[in-house]
């Protein structure tokens, strides 16, 4: 393998990353190394940020028998379903 300073490769760009290339080209003093460099590291920077957490909440004891919440979910999907048909 060749050494990180001497890597070289061929890629196939879609049409709009290649358009979008296209316009950071024209800012003067730019090369397509530079900015094909920049994106790949600022698109693989960004998924190194930290996992996306969600809060929790206590809501207290259920109201329902979740043992069946499936069931439970299915009859109230049926229920809207057969309202919905019999109002329509």
């Amino acid at each position: 393998m060749p050494s990180v300073a001497d890597f070289r490769t061929t890629i196939t760009l879609e049409p709009d990353v290649y358009s979008l290339i296209q316009r950071r080209l024209e800012v003067p003093g730019t090369s397509l190394k530079s900015v094909v460099n920049e994106a790949i590291r600022s698109g693989l920077a960004s998924r190194q940020r930290e996992k996306f957490r969600t809060k929790t909440a206590a809501m207290g004891q259920p109201t329902v028998n979740l043992d069946h919440a499936l069931r439970l979910a299915g009859e109230l999907d049926d229920a809207t379903t057969i309202h919905l048909l019999e109002n329509s």
